[in-house]
């Protein structure tokens, strides 16, 4: 049987999760990626590096992101978190937030770590999803 999650359970779920799916507009179309985020402040925080979803988040930053836990076909939740996307172009920020995610995640590539100890010239985007609504279901 389906039923909603309290706040509080999809606002758990967020905070547990790891990897979400990250939906946008591009071309009037809807666009979804994978994305590893952390859940702070009522905020989701991911980082990029510039292409397709970066330049459309900037053309229209109304954004969701979609996390699951699934035990098996028939025990899972899902939430959907709404909100608008920002990007973090403060230094000190910048660098606290990658480093959150250096320590939530220390097997990143060495790309992302190099990026987080501030060693490459690539650009990197770091930005949030400030959340507005969230909508949660779970099965089992």
């Amino acid at each position: 049987m389906i039923t909603t999650l309290s706040d509080a359970q999809a606002r758990d779920l967020l905070q547990s999760g790891r990897i979400g799916r990250l939906g946008c507009i591009v071309n009037d179309e809807p666009y979804i990626v994978p994305i590893n985020f952390t859940f702070e402040d009522n905020c989701v925080y991911s980082h990029s590096l510039p292409g397709l979803k970066i330049t459309s988040l900037r053309q229209n930053p109304r954004a969701c992101v979609q996390v699951d836990a699934i035990e098996t076909d028939l025990r899972w939740s899902s939430v959907l978190a709404f909100g608008d996307f920002q990007e973090i172009v403060e230094p000190n920020e910048r660098e606290d937030i990658l480093r959150k995610f250096l320590k939530r995640f220390p097997l990143l590539t060495p790309v992302e770590s190099e990026i987080a100890a501030g060693g490459t010239r690539l650009e990197v985007i770091v930005f949030r999803i400030r959340i507005d609504r969230i909508t949660g279901v779970s099965e089992g």
